[in-house]
């Protein structure tokens, strides 16, 4: 049952098939009856008093309704915090030898760490960092971690992974450093305290006078215009991260938590009392928003929003910033900044609200907010229904789940944006919002960049150079962005499975019918692609030969051109057509760099491989 709906009903939204079993917790996999029912995910987190999960409920428990309606609820599963699986991890491999198989358990949920330096002062990252890294010293095992940073574009900084010295080398590396912000004041989230020195200067050179007054007017409303466009643009930058961010995991299945680390968010949802048209910045950024959350939900994540700014005072009435305006109106300067942060730590509660996760706001333990996010996060219910109400018109639906059980508190998303009429303005946003998300391609999955490693195929593999020449085209076979040039290094990629993983099954000919695809992806350092080179075997096989053919180790050679100039990643995967299964893993090519070429390859001992095509 998990299988069939992590794998079809991956975008939260949208789903071809309804389990005819109806309500099940088993992991195995159940026949399905194909119908053409649009089915709602929703994620729920039951914790009782002390915020500890509540487990072991029951489909019965739960009542959800839409707009108020009882809806029938198709399927229901608990999902709880993986315990790693007692196996005596493999030894060390030899320089050159890398294997996707890990003791960690490949369900439940993932985890992103997504490191605002666009909206959070420096001195609030250093904070983070520091908090992280205490976090990781006790992460429990297996949890499974990925890193973004964000700035003026989205940046994925670590995969996703269950080794903590990794992630713990990534923040306290150069990757995660402290950078100023392009749109923000040094040590200030507003340009208030910017204005407070111009007008503390120009008292000291004019003193009181009228024209003072109206030459402070003209600069303050200059300043604020400044300040409104940074906002606008911090806005619109945050915006398409979360956009692209949530593009990117819907192609993985299950929940995701995606834990911000923010120090002044910038996208107000709510009219701005201070402006002429109070409505005019929401109106900019609500439709965004809400594209952006609708997007967020299909792709089941819920964001955790952490104020990376611990608790905090209003910086204008520190010593170091008490100026002649503070002196004079203390008032105002507090209602300002309270205001300000008011509006901010909504957005975080209504961002966290619309997709299921909560926000940690004014709390000086970091450190604590991460955990209970992450175990929250970890411990939850999928429900999913098939809404009464089939008419679609771009409106919002509001979602009310209730629980028989007395003390219990639940977080999930209180609703969806129903997907608007063809003829509306944003329809085209909605249906690329459907497009990426509609449909699970396990391969695709498989092969993204930082994408957790999956195991439903074990094997290793043996990369390193195919020689010590610089060539200016590239390999035979290989596919390389239009945009890609050389000169390059070529690489050697010789796959080694256990045939008796692939489906080989049986045709009423009495043969035995085999098709397997194997991956060689190149990735820069920014995450786009480069190269790639997909070729497999298919072929049918007699009893007899069936049977030799799975006594020895399958092995398979590719190569695959990799340019001289940059950082780059290679990822390699094996797809077994007839299982509809995956497997997957990712490395730096620097690691393989300055080892020794690989031996010329033997004559294929196996059937032949025939060039593939790209995976369907």
């Amino acid at each position: 049952m998990l299988r069939f709906l992590n794998r079809c009903l991956l975008a939260g939204f949208v789903c071809t098939s309804v389990s005819a079993a109806g309500q099940s917790t088993s992991t195995e996999p159940i026949t399905t009856i194909h119908t053409s029912s649009k089915l709602v995910i929703t994620d729920v987190v039951v914790t009782d008093s002390k915020q500890e999960p509540i487990h072991h409920l029951a489909g019965s428990d739960f009542m959800l309704l839409e707009d108020g309606h009882p809806q029938k609820i198709k399927i229901f599963e608990e999902h709880t915090s993986n315990t790693p699986v007692s196996v005596q991890p493999l030894p060390k491999l030899p320089p050159g030898k890398f294997t996707n198989y890990s003791v960690v358990p490949v369900n439940g949920a993932l985890n992103i760490l997504l490191l605002d330096k666009l909206n959070t002062p420096m001195e609030a990252q250093q904070q983070v960092r520091d908090q992280i890294l205490k976090y990781l010293k006790e992460a429990p095992a297996g949890t499974r971690i990925a890193i973004f940073g964000l700035s003026t574009q989205l940046k994925m900084l670590q995969g996703f992974t269950s080794d903590p010295e990794l992630l713990r080398q990534l923040v306290a590396g150069k990757k995660a450093n402290e950078v100023s912000s392009p749109l923000m004041n040094s040590g200030s989230d507003s340009n208030s305290l910017g204005m407070d020195t111009m007008a503390n200067a120009s008292d000291a050179i004019m003193g009181d006078a009228p024209d003072n007054a109206t030459i402070m007017s003209a600069l303050q409303e200059f300043d604020a215009q400044q300040e409104s466009f940074q906002s606008m643009l911090r806005a619109r930058y945050t915006l398409d991260a979360f956009n692209q961010l949530a593009r990117y995991l819907s192609t993985l299945p299950g929940r995701k938590n995606l834990i911000w680390f923010s120090g002044a968010f910038p996208i107000n949802i709510q009219p701005d009392g201070d402006q002429q048209d109070p409505f005019s910045a929401m109106a900019t950024a609500e439709d965004e928003y809400r594209d952006t959350v609708n997007l967020l939900t299909r792709s089941q994540v819920a964001v955790y929003p952490i104020d990376a700014r611990e608790l905090m005072v209003n910086p204008a009435m520190n010593a170091s910033n008490t100026t002649h305006i503070n002196l004079k109106n203390p008032i105002a300067s507090d209602n300002s900044f309270y205001k300000q942060q008011d509006a901010e730590h909504n957005t975080m509660n209504t961002m966290a609200e619309d997709t299921g996760g909560k926000a940690y706001i004014n709390t000086n333990d970091l450190k604590s907010a991460v955990a209970k996010a992450i175990e929250a996060g970890s411990n939850y219910y999928t429900l999913a229904y098939a809404p009464t109400n089939r008419n679609e018109n771009g409106e919002y639906r509001k979602i009310e789940i209730k629980l028989n059980h007395s003390g219990a508190k639940l977080a999930y998303r209180r609703g969806y944006f129903t997907d608007r009429p063809a003829t509306s303005k944003h329809s085209d946003a909605v249906q690329n919002a459907q497009d990426a998300t509609s449909t699970y391609n396990p391969i695709r999955a498989a092969m993204l960049h930082g994408a957790p490693t999956p195991q439903q195929i074990v094997f290793f593999a043996d990369v390193r150079p195919a020689n010590t020449e610089t060539e200016e085209t590239p390999a035979t076979g290989n596919s390389p962005e239009p945009k890609t040039t050389g000169p390059y290094h070529r690489y050697a990629s010789t796959f080694v499975v256990n045939p008796k993983d692939l489906n080989c099954p049986a045709t009423p000919g009495g043969q035995h019918h085999c098709d397997a695809e194997f991956l060689t992806f190149v990735y820069d350092s920014s995450g786009a692609l480069v190269n790639m080179e997909m070729s497999g075997l298919e072929t049918s096989l007699s009893e007899d030969k069936f049977t030799n053919f799975i006594k020895a180790p399958l092995v398979y050679h590719q190569q695959i051109s990799v340019p001289i100039k940059g950082e780059y990643y290679l990822r390699l995967g094996i797809y077994d057509r007839s299982a509809d299964h995956v497997g997957a893993l990712e490395l730096p090519v620097a690691v393989a760099a300055k080892l020794p070429p690989a031996p010329t390859p033997a004559p294929a001992s196996k059937p032949t491989p025939q060039t593939g095509t790209t995976p369907k």
